[in-house]
């Protein structure tokens, strides 16, 4: 029996923040497996072509997007007849301590589950994965990260505390703050954690009140204002469009032109040409 996996080597960027999950690809041979136990939540998501297995006396076959659900402190053990590849998503105590916060709740439990599908789940694990492959900045994984806990703890908790209501938004004062502080800050990283410290609140409850007080959630604020940016740079043509792309916060000069092009329908080099007729 294998007792430990190991992750493959990856050339793409694994962020590492504190309420960013921690995202690795494992190839798994065929024959016993056994997951030990460790102190974070995990999901497992195949990845790799269909697969047939056994888990104590059930049968199953592994097709892309079938899930597993790990809580911290449990082990797993399966037995694979073919060789299968697997992303683990692992989530940081802090996230899940946030999420559960937020939600109310006085306990972080998950219960276990395996061979199941959630279409929730899987766009967040595959925009995750594509996000980690993009090298854009921390902001977006921590959003994401926080909203794949909130769903766990909603659909999946061993706890059955209740939400708690609060319907409270960002004062004048605090609204003038924070977006003054995005605008000053939008060529650096922009985490979830600093902006929320920012107003001395949790980086969950900070979530919640920023998307209910400007109307869109962190992380698509913060691309607009650095497309606006970008945009204001890109008419006045004293800059290269990959300098552009580092004064307004972009990881590069695709990274902003994939972002441009989502929010304005148009691409950098698109929008200089039209600008010079």
């Amino acid at each position: 029996m294998l007792d430990s996996l190991a992750p493959l080597p990856s050339q793409r960027p694994d962020r590492g923040a504190r309420l960013s999950p921690r995202l690795d690809d494992f190839r798994v041979p065929a024959g016993p497996i056994r997951l030990p136990a460790a102190a974070e939540h995990r999901l497992r998501v195949h990845t790799g072509a269909p697969a047939r297995g056994v888990c104590g006396r059930h049968a199953f076959v592994y097709t892309r997007g079938v899930l597993d659900l790990v809580p911290a402190g449990a082990s797993d053990e399966w037995c694979s007849d073919e060789r299968t590849d697997m992303l683990v998503i692992t989530l940081p105590s802090a996230l899940v301590q946030r999420a559960a916060a937020e939600l109310g709740r006085s306990e972080q439990g998950l219960d276990a589950r395996c061979l199941f599908r959630d279409p929730r789940i899987e766009h967040i694990a595959w925009a995750l994965d594509a996000e980690r492959s993009s090298g854009g900045g921390a902001l977006y994984a921590e959003s994401l990260g926080l909203a794949l806990a909130y769903h766990l703890l909603s659909a999946y908790a061993s706890s059955t505390d209740g939400p708690t209501r609060d319907r409270r938004v960002f004062s004048l004062s605090e609204r003038r703050r924070i977006t003054e502080h995005v605008e000053a800050h939008l060529d650096q990283s922009l985490g979830l954690g600093a902006l929320a410290d920012t107003l001395g609140m949790s980086a969950s409850h900070f979530k919640v009140l920023f998307r209910r007080s400007l109307g869109l959630p962190v992380h698509e604020y913060v691309i607009q204002r650095r497309v606006e940016r970008a945009k204001a740079l890109l008419l006045e043509g004293e800059l290269p469009a990959a300098e552009i792309a580092l004064a307004a916060g972009f990881a590069h000069q695709s990274h902003m032109a994939r972002c441009m092009r989502r929010v304005l329908g148009i691409t950098p080099s698109a929008l200089q040409r039209a600008a010079r007729t």
